[in-house]
């Protein structure tokens, strides 16, 4: 199977309290933090490298290839997500005020039209933009079944249909797609026993997590291929539909606290004092 796995880099979400707006409040600006991939795009890595492996044999079944968009300096990102296992990479070069889901998803397209994978596996959402919209965009773009928030997926009919526990409100709604399709993972994803591709034993327990590189896979990353393309070469509508005319940090906390009586009386203050109703 070739899975397509759309990766983004981004801050650190755990270092989200030193987040920074500009001066003119036009941009967030990323000053001092570290960056690392989106963390449910490597859950989708680590769910297209179990669907394409045979775990106990180390055994590659197919091939899994990442993209991502972004400055040059992005290869650093993507070489872990190579060092994982990851096949080879694709990088669409573009400054980030050029993009936005609509963009992105026009983008991948063009590129899945080229690839002709089997498979698009993405994270759910960014942990930046947090639009949850990409993946969407792409299936509608594509004409292909989508399944979203997969917290399991499993192979079936010799690898042509795929089915995929999704995460609702309500519990888990299992569908039945045929590929080629674009399913987007949720967190559950890697869970030890969410991914079974027919081929590694069902009795084999993954580790909890995406999995770490190791010495030898840092090593490989090194040499794998990442091609390097430019956003206008890829010849898609480069139109933005998203603009943010504006950020502001939240108002301080003033680390007071203050009790009610009764109900009314805190509908009141929420109403009038705070005015958050």
């Amino acid at each position: 199977m070739k899975i397509l796995v759309p990766v983004k880099r981004v801050c650190d979400p755990d270092n989200a309290n030193k987040v920074k707006v500009s001066d003119d409040g036009s941009s967030v600006t990323s000053d001092g933090l570290e960056w690392k991939p989106n963390p449910f795009d490597e859950y989708a890595v680590e769910a297209g490298l179990r669907l394409n492996e045979n775990a106990p044999k180390n055994e590659k079944l197919g091939e899994t290839v990442v993209v991502s968009f972004g400055a040059s300096d992005v290869v650093q990102t993507m070489r872990q997500t190579l060092a994982m296992g990851a096949d080879r990479g694709i990088l669409v070069q573009a400054d980030d005020a050029e993009l936005d889901s609509m963009v992105v998803a026009r983008a991948l397209k063009s590129l899945v039209d080229a690839e002709q994978p089997d498979l698009v596996l993405m994270g759910k959402q960014a942990v930046d933009g947090d639009s949850n919209a990409a993946g969407q965009m792409l299936a509608e773009m594509l004409g292909w079944p989508m399944a979203t928030f997969a917290m399991n997926i499993a192979t079936d009919d010799g690898g042509k249909t795929l089915t995929v526990g999704r995460e609702v409100d309500t519990g888990v709604l299992t569908l039945k797609v045929t590929l080629p399709a674009v399913v987007t993972v949720d967190l559950r994803i890697v869970a030890p026993d969410a991914v079974s591709n027919g081929v590694t034993p069902a009795d084999h327990k993954y580790n909890d997590g995406a999995r770490y590189a190791s010495l030898k896979g840092i090593m490989q990353a090194k040499k794998k291929k990442i091609d390097q393309k430019k956003l206008g070469d890829l010849g898609i509508d480069t139109g933005l539909t998203t603009t943010y005319p504006k950020f502001e940090l939240p108002p301080a906390r003033t680390g007071s606290c203050e009790f009610v009586e009764t109900v009314d009386e805190l509908v009141d203050k929420l109403h009038n004092e705070a005015k958050v109703l």
